[in-house]
């Protein structure tokens, strides 16, 4: 197996292998939460960090606990706790520090408990058999590239409230339609770095 560097991992989860993009995890909230650029970006900073966090501690749990105890069978389990823990604590200081930031979040900043990409970066770190390095490379990688993509997608929707839609188009069809598009976009940069 190939030692990919951690800094190469780190731009791919950017853009090569962009979570939104790549893989499709994440899209409820990136679909609904993605009207104003402001919102998106509080919500893409949220899962950045839960993103980070939760790489770190579910790596530690992984291989210092699941592993040595033979209980790697749980980490589902273990992982999603872990998820909740973080975004509780989120949860809590985003409410007391940035209350406009809370409101305008809503339902969706409890959500990203179920982002499915959240969880998906720990098991791919498990599967591919990162280090810590590489590990923490992703997880802050992917939190930047999915931040990236639902401020890009909340850009194009501020200028298409003064476009002409199709009736049938408007909402999640269209929303979906340039996700799509942004996604051959980025298929663009898969010449420069991929990590499987």
């Amino acid at each position: 197996m190939i030692e990919l560097n951690p800094l190469l991992i780190f731009f791919a989860a950017i853009f090569t292998n962009n979570m939104i993009f790549s893989y499709f995890l994440g899209m409820c909230s990136f679909i609904s939460v993605s009207n104003e650029i402001p919102t998106s970006l509080g919500l893409g900073q949220a899962v950045t960090f839960v993103l980070t966090f939760t790489t770190i501690a579910n790596y530690l749990l992984y291989h210092y606990v699941l592993v040595p105890l033979g209980l790697e069978y749980l980490r589902f389990i273990i992982f999603i706790i872990s998820i909740a823990a973080f975004v509780q604590l989120l949860e809590m200081v985003v409410e007391k520090y940035f209350p406009n930031l809370y409101y305008a979040l809503g339902i969706f900043l409890p959500l990203i408990t179920v982002n499915c990409a959240i969880l998906g970066v720990s098991l791919f770190m498990v599967i591919r058999q990162y280090t810590f390095l590489q590990s923490l490379a992703f997880g802050v990688g992917s939190g930047i590239g999915w931040t990236l993509a639902i401020v890009a997608m909340a850009g194009i929707k501020q200028r298409l409230k003064r476009a002409i839609i199709p009736k049938g188009l408007e909402g999640p069809g269209i929303t979906l339609i340039i996700t799509g598009l942004m996604a051959l976009a980025f298929v663009g940069f898969s010449g420069i770095v991929q990590i499987q």
